[in-house]
């Protein structure tokens, strides 16, 4: 079973109808030793408990409500959250289920629910068929283990065929209904008959694209039950994990075009919403914040994803965008003014290391900005193929480990490759600190600056939230990679080099 909760999620809530008939659902649940059980709905990757019930006996389970029930799929479940049997409430709110708990599934039968007659109806098939091999894994009893394998890998071969066989014929005995919708959800979409390639096999990148093509048919969107139901969860994020090309610009692409296909401001439409939101903000894959500003500015600034979050919600999430939509790939990023160790001598001396106020800095730096001035190093100034700037506090364990570990890694590419180093310390009152670790772990060929006076406004421009921070520019002080770590470093910087080689002829 998925996740168990018993909260709730805003933009996932219900929505009452207007006629509420409500529900009485009992089930005679022959052997259950509970004494609690509980009714829980299926909501995208999560349940949500809609009713207990308690001090039953003998079986004699009844959920009764005055409200009706969200369509699609629910389950009992026990109080040590054991799963009994799932069935749809979708036709009708009022039925009585039979079953036995030694066998659940196998003896599945219900009055009063066509939809449900239908699904037990294949549960009780599958049951069959598990307790058939289980009794051919008991005639394996005494075999070798070459004479077991063959024996059982045949018998896996009769019921494949026989259950793709069934499964066939139980589609097109339930279309036009709701057990139909979610079987479709399972049921792979794979072509019948399949090109030859020019090495005269199977042409794989047919099947490829005929799967993708057809990965999601016969789904509607627009239809809420299938988002309560187990299935549909893993159909989207199998889809977007494991079968389109995992580049930001086709994720954006194939986002878009499943939103079209939701009912704006509908459940689903606001479900895919935050979990591609959350998805792609989380993401440690390096460019794929793009997704995210792509998604901020086309859904969420633009009053579409009102059902999805807050007035302030909103306004936090465009606070991020306006730090990350600077910060993507191939972004110029802006001018840095920062001293270095030498300078910093001589600001300190000004005082600015004592300034209590924003008032007082900025005092201080009109009326010494003739000396400042000249003494500023800047990241423009850096002439290289590559600047590796480094956002990094010299009272940070981590960050004590990983500059060293980046000074000794770009040894290796010395006269190889055209790459300076721009070291920005993040606190400047450890000034202190923080050239005596450059001497002692002898970092000297990095350019080491920080910023006493507080000109940059590091932690939002350059979205630093911990440290160290490690970002690739190009000569134009383009973002080429970010947030690496300092093992990762040399590596970016060959393939950054591979790839930029001009072609021969």
């Amino acid at each position: 079973m998925k996740k168990f909760i018993l909260t709730f999620v805003v933009f996932a809530a219900s929505i009452s109808h207007s006629f509420a008939q409500g529900y009485d659902i009992k089930i005679n649940f022959k052997g259950c030793k509970d004494s609690l059980v509980f009714l829980v709905k299926y909501n995208w990757d999560q349940q949500f408990v809609v009713d207990t019930c308690k001090n039953f006996k003998n079986g004699a389970i009844v959920f009764k409500g005055t409200k009706d029930l969200d369509k699609g799929m629910y389950v009992l479940v026990s109080q040590a959250t054991t799963v009994y049997f799932e069935f749809f409430i979708n036709d009708s709110e009022k039925m009585t289920i039979s079953a036995d708990a030694n066998d659940p599934n196998g003896s599945l039968s219900v009055v009063g629910s066509k939809d449900n007659d239908l699904f037990f109806s294949y549960l009780r098939f599958v049951a069959g068929k598990n307790k058939e091999f289980g009794k051919v894994l008991e005639q394996t009893k005494g075999m070798n283990k070459a004479d077991s394998t063959k024996f059982v890998q045949e018998k896996i071969t009769v019921f494949m065929a026989d259950a793709k066989k069934y499964d066939a014929e139980y589609m097109q005995k339930v279309k036009g209904t709701f057990v139909y919708d979610f079987m479709n959800l399972k049921t792979e979409k794979e072509p019948l008959n399949i090109p030859k390639a020019s090495n005269g096999r199977p042409d794989s990148i047919y099947s490829y694209y005929y799967y993708k093509s057809h990965y999601f048919d016969g789904v509607d969107f627009k239809d809420s039950r299938i988002m309560r139901t187990p299935l549909f969860d893993d159909r989207v994020k199998s889809y977007f994990d494991r079968v389109i090309v995992n580049h930001p610009d086709t994720v954006i692409q194939e986002i878009d075009k499943m939103l079209a296909k939701c009912v704006e401001g509908g459940p689903i439409y606001n479900q895919l919403i935050g979990y591609f939101t959350y998805k792609y903000e989380q993401s440690k894959i390096i460019g794929f914040d793009k997704v995210f500003v792509h998604l901020g500015d086309t859904y969420i600034l633009t009053g579409k994803a009102s059902g999805v979050y807050t007035e302030e919600t909103v306004k936090k999430i465009k606070e991020r965008l306006d730090i990350m939509r600077n910060l993507l790939m191939d972004a110029q990023v802006a001018e840095l003014y920062m001293i270095d160790t030498t300078g910093g001598k001589v600001v300190r001396k000004m005082g600015f290391d004592t300034a209590s106020s924003s008032k007082s800095v900025t005092d201080l730096y009109y009326k010494n900005i003739e000396k400042l001035t000249p003494m500023f190093k800047t990241l423009y100034q850096v002439k290289a193929k590559y600047t590796v700037l480094v956002f990094w506090a010299a009272d940070c364990g981590h960050c004590q480990t990983e500059i060293p570990k980046l000074h000794e890694n770009l040894k290796t590419g010395k006269g190889k490759i055209d790459v300076k180093v721009f070291a920005v310390q993040t606190k400047d009152e450890l000034f202190d600190t923080w050239r005596k670790f450059i001497i002692e772990k002898k970092v000297t060929d990095f350019i080491h600056v920080y910023d006493p006076i507080h000109l940059n406004n590091l932690k939002e421009r350059f979205d630093i939230y911990s440290t160290p921070v490690i970002y690739i520019l190009d000569k134009d002080k383009k973002i080429k990679a970010k947030r690496l770590g300092a093992e990762q470093v040399v590596d970016y910087l060959k393939y950054l080099e591979s790839t930029d080689k001009p072609e021969t002829k």
